[in-house]
This record gives C-alpha cells, sequence and structure tokens, in this order.
C-alpha cells in the first residue's frame, strides 16, 4: 500500500482514538459533580469538551514521551512502521469500546500502550520496545498515582469534614461544596486534556517521523495538536453515560465534600504528572480519588465488588490491548490486503459494539433520573430523624 495513504489511515484512526478515549474519560472529571447535583449532565459534559479542548494545548511533554521515547529508534529510523501502529490503533480502539460498553473505567492510556507494544513486538522484535521508557513512564505512575491519589483524596476529606463539623445544631456549610465541585471538575477537566490528548499527539508523529515526514526527536506540529485538541473535545461532549454512572454510582455514595476533595486530588496528580511528562492514566487516577474519599467520610462506604470489576480491568488492559494489536499486526504483514482486512475487521467490531448498546441505552436523561431518585430517597431517609437532617 501506498506509504502515503497508510499514513492517512494512522492519522483517521488515531483520530477516531482520540475521539473514544474522549467519551470513554468523560467520567474522571464530571462523573461525581452530576452524581451530587452539581451539574447538570449536559452541562457537565459541554463543560469538559470545552475545557480538554483548551487543555490540549497546554503542554506536549507526555507526546514527546511516546513519539520519541517509548520505540526505539535504529539506524534506519524508529524500528516501526505506520502500518503496525495502525495495528496497534485497532488494539487500542478494541479495548477501550469494549470496556465502554460494560461500564468499565479502565485506561485508554494503557490501552494505546499495549495496542503499539503489541504490534511493535510483531512488526520489529521486542529490541524496539525500550522497556526502561515503558516501566519510569507507564508503569510505575500506573502503581503509584491511583495510590497518591486516593491517599490525597482520602486526607482532604478528613479535612473537609473536620473543618465543616458542626456545633450546636447550626448549619455545617458543607453545601459550598457543591460549587467548589464545579471549579474541582473542571479543573480535572483541564488536566484530562493537558494529558490524554498528547497521547495521540504522540501517535500521529510517531507515524509521520516513521515515514520521514517529520524529523526524528521532533514534537507535535501545531495541525496535530489542534485536530487532536478537537477530537477529544467532540468525544467528550458524546458523553460517555455508562462509565459516568459507574464512577458517579457504583463506587461510594458521593456527597459534595468528598466529591470536591477527589476532583481536587485527581487534578493536582495528572497536572504534576503532565510536567513531567509521566503517560499517566487519569481513570486510574480518578477512580483511586473516588474511593479515598469514600474511606475518608464516616458512615460511608465503597462497594469493593465494583472496585474489585475495575481493577481486573485495569491489569487486563495493556496485555489485552497488546493482543489484539499483535493479532492485527500479523495480518498487517500479509501487506494491502492484511491492512484491509484489519480495517474491515475493525470497523465490523466498531459497529457491533454500537448496536449492542442500543439494547442497554444509557444516556443522560437516563443518568438524569438515577441522580434524581438517589436524592428523593435521601430526602426520605432525612425526614425521619432531625440529626439524619443534617446530615452531608
Amino acid at each position: 500500500m501506498d506509504l502515503t495513504l497508510i499514513v492517512v489511515l494512522v492519522i483517521a484512526l488515531a483520530l477516531f482514538f482520540d475521539f473514544t478515549n474522549g467519551f470513554h474519560d468523560t467520567a474522571n472529571a464530571m462523573a461525581t459533580p452530576i452524581a451530587t447535583g452539581a451539574l447538570k449532565p449536559k452541562t457537565a459534559v459541554a463543560l469538559a469538551a470545552v475545557l480538554n479542548l483548551i487543555g490540549a494545548f497546554l503542554s506536549t511533554e507526555v507526546a514527546k514521551t511516546i513519539s520519541g521515547g517509548m520505540i526505539r529508534e535504529g539506524e534506519g529510523g524508529l524500528q516501526i512502521t505506520p502500518d503496525f501502529i495502525f495495528a496497534g490503533l485497532i488494539g487500542a480502539i478494541v479495548w477501550n469500546l469494549t470496556t465502554w460498553y460494560f461500564g468499565l473505567p479502565s485506561s485508554s492510556s494503557h490501552a494505546l500502550f499495549g495496542g503499539l507494544i503489541g504490534a511493535a513486538i510483531v512488526g520489529a522484535g521486542l529490541g524496539a520496545i525500550d522497556f526502561g521508557v515503558v516501566v519510569s513512564k507507564v508503569i510505575l505512575p500506573a502503581l503509584f498515582a491511583p495510590l497518591i491519589a486516593g491517599l490525597t483524596a482520602f486526607t482532604a476529606t478528613r479535612i473537609a469534614y473536620s473543618i465543616t463539623r458542626r456545633h450546636d445544631g447550626r448549619p455545617d456549610g458543607r453545601g459550598v461544596f457543591r460549587y467548589g465541585q464545579i471549579f474541582s471538575s473542571s479543573l480535572v477537566a483541564l488536566a484530562h486534556g493537558t494529558n490524554d490528548a498528547q497521547k495521540t499527539m504522540g501517535v500521529i508523529t510517531l507515524a509521520l517521523i516513521a515515514a520521514n515526514l517529520q524529523d526524528s526527536g521532533s514534537g507535535p506540529q501545531f495541525w496535530v495538536i489542534a485536530s487532536c485538541a478537537l477530537a477529544i473535545a467532540i468525544g467528550t461532549y458524546s458523553g460517555g453515560w455508562r462509565i459516568i454512572r459507574t464512577m458517579g454510582t457504583g463506587l461510594t455514595a458521593v456527597k459534595p465534600a468528598q466529591g470536591f476533595a477527589a476532583e481536587t486530588s485527581t487534578a493536582a496528580t495528572i497536572l504534576a504528572s503532565s510536567h513531567l511528562g509521566f503517560a499517566l492514566s487519569t481513570t486510574q487516577v480518578a477512580s483511586g480519588s473516588v474511593i479515598g474519599s469514600g474511606l475518608g467520610r464516616r458512615g460511608s462506604s465503597v462497594r469493593w465488588g465494583t472496585a474489585r470489576r475495575i481493577l481486573v480491568g485495569w491489569l487486563l488492559t495493556l496485555p489485552a490491548a497488546a493482543a489484539v494489536g499483535a493479532v492485527a499486526a500479523f495480518l498487517a504483514h500479509l501487506g494491502t490486503v492484511g491492512i484491509v482486512i484489519d480495517a474491515i475487521l475493525g470497523l465490523a467490531f466498531i459497529i457491533g459494539i454500537f448496536v449492542l448498546s442500543r439494547h442497554d441505552r444509557v444516556d443522560s436523561a437516563s443518568l438524569e433520573k438515577e441522580v434524581n431518585a438517589a436524592g428523593q430517597a435521601v430526602k426520605i431517609k432525612k425526614d425521619r430523624s432531625k440529626s439524619r437532617s443534617q446530615s452531608a
């Protein structure tokens, strides 16, 4: 297949992955403010979309990690060709859509890394991967970032509830955290755009360098930054309601104070990682923060069954996406025929997932009904006891 054509296909597929990343990860910023009623669902995703768009222009350090660090360069340049990058993207998209269908907040980032690693190993061997970069900038952040974010959220929740402790039956003022959530969730959305949009920028830049259309070691061009920013913003605006439901109500019953603590902890962790060039999973950080905030509020409980499902998804993401990327790379070895087969199978899977999702549809209206119903349940509980009427 003509090199220019395969590069165009890679760019198109990368932007589609960026779109799926947007709706897959909307929950990271907006699940908790939607769950507490701080923001209406449609307002929340619109705000997140705008801030993802802005955030994508703030840094390119993570993009450089992908385009100039994870895949080794040999004497003839990068040890991976655009057709194998195409195969890696298929692996990432297949896993992203699978976990979205099941409402599982897995890592879009690790799906991307897994797909690329699997395809690169098939295309150029184990030597094509710089495992030092993978461990230091992908694996270790994946292990420590959720723990750090969870501990920070736990501490922040304890502090928030301590300084708003009730005295002599007076209002505790915790309702103000609902307004604070608008700011904190906006900060998470901005941080998400800063970190996650860059991963697609890095993939497109990697393809351009591999095709000798861009100098080795250079960062993403402006048109790459702009197109990736737009793609992730459109994806974010489309919702991702299944995962929002899991993050907002599936892990713990979120109150405004703990939602504010979780979002602030998430944003701080992501922004620090973006500055250091760590290709962090924002989903893992957000999940860790929600769990930490749930543990930090007295009387709250974490649904450990859901947490275990999420953990299993985390563990499977990189190897599962790598396996799909490797299979797609084997087909790509066949040349033009293999790439066409990859494209047809990938398109069939995408259409199939969206058709299946129509049978169990989750949208903004159904999610808002769930939130309202949860609010009514709390009111009923409040009426039973005067002391409970002041509970946060």
